[in-house]
């Protein structure tokens, strides 16, 4: 049975731990992953990915690699918490989100689908409304560099600078870019960099 303890535990870890994944590695081992809401998480073992674009394989693997990178920016960070809850969570959409469509595998919309269901886990463990907010809107939002860099259609400036702390979202974004086997950390950057540009400018940001 989940506790507020077992609750305390992960943001013990998530906060404190150099490379956090070891310990939710050897967890999911565990029973008590497989409780609701961590069920949620456990679910990403079973989670294929495109090798495409994530080569290290299914959602959990890319879980781990992401949690690592935001540990090692989360002094970076202006609330280690809410970032590295966002990190954890970010992808536990794609279970549901996640279907072959003309030969290829794709998650649309688990970002928003993820946001609801982060929700209702942290709802589980703690009333702190801001907090649950903060996670919900990195993870509605956490997709939005991609589309920004690359003017998608999907892209939504007025929503991510209205819901989210716009240095937050991209300190995340980084680290589920880098979060995955082989990936061009100097790229990435650089596609960080082009996307505060465009979510910042004419709004006195920068």
């Amino acid at each position: 049975m989940t506790s507020p303890a077992h609750f305390a535990e992960f943001s013990r870890h998530l906060l404190e731990d150099e490379k956090p994944a070891r310990y939710f590695e050897d967890v999911s081992e565990m029973p008590i992953f497989k409780a609701y809401p961590f069920s949620l998480l456990y679910a990403l073992k079973d989670c294929p990915q495109s090798p495409e674009h994530h080569p290290e394989g299914n959602v959990w693997n890319h879980t781990l690699l992401v949690v690592n990178e935001a540990a090692a920016v989360r002094e970076k960070s202006r609330d280690p918490a809410v970032l590295m809850w966002s990190a954890l969570l970010h992808d536990i959409g794609k279970p549901s989100a996640t279907k072959m469509r003309k030969g290829k595998l794709t998650a649309y919309d688990h970002d928003k689908v993820g946001a609801e269901l982060a929700k209702k886990f942290l709802a589980v463990f703690t009333e702190d409304v801001h907090f649950i907010d903060a996670v919900y809107q990195m993870i509605r939002y956490h997709m939005q560099l991609l589309f920004v860099v690359n003017s998608l259609p999907f892209a939504d400036i007025p929503g991510l600078r209205q819901n989210t702390d716009i240095r937050e979202l991209a300190l995340l974004g980084l680290c589920d870019r880098l979060g995955r086997t082989n990936s061009d950390r100097i790229k990435e950057e650089k596609n960080v960099a082009i996307f505060l540009k465009k979510s910042m400018e004419d709004q006195g940001l920068g």
